[in-house]
């Protein structure tokens, strides 16, 4: 676990998701597991606000990824786990609020965050700053989400509709 006595508390809470990204097994599944309830919660209040919350929320983990590496000089520290919560909202985006919803968009989202295939692994290596340490997973959550609905276009009963 990293140790920066200069960074302000809430800097850490908020890159961390409430500490989710200090976990000492796989950070980046943890601090996704996290972004469940928070996507549910969201889609609670209609697609419109889903949406917007989400561009919201992407600009701002942006933002507090920035303030992390700032007060770190750790770029993309596995600390950082806001970018997960962002990609995974993506990935949830217009999807219908179901349990088998929330479980592909996880392991697809997860598997792309993992792997990172073209052109995530572009995004992950060639952009610096809180942009980059959120893009790679922006992108990773845009290709779930694509396959998830041309999936619910096809396949609606696998989502459970």
């Amino acid at each position: 676990m990293e140790i920066h006595l200069h960074m302000q508390p809430w800097i850490r809470f908020t890159a961390t998701f409430g500490y989710l990204g200090q976990s000492p097994w796989a950070p980046g599944t943890v601090g996704t597991i996290g972004a469940i309830p928070f996507a549910y919660l969201l889609m609670l209040a209609g697609a419109e606000a889903y949406v917007f919350s989400t561009l919201l929320f992407c600009v701002f983990s942006i933002f507090v990824a920035q303030s992390f590496e700032n007060a770190s000089d750790n770029h993309d520290s596995k600390e950082i786990v806001i970018d997960e919560v962002a990609g995974y909202l993506v990935t949830m985006t217009l999807l219908p609020m179901t349990w088998q919803s929330f479980l592909l968009g996880f392991v697809l989202f997860r598997f792309f965050d993992v792997l990172k295939p073209f052109p995530i692994r572009f995004f992950d290596k060639n952009v610096g700053g809180g942009f980059g340490v959120v893009a790679d997973d922006l992108v990773a959550g845009l290709m779930a989400n694509v396959i998830l609905q041309g999936l619910l276009g096809y396949y609606p009963f696998v989502f459970g509709v």
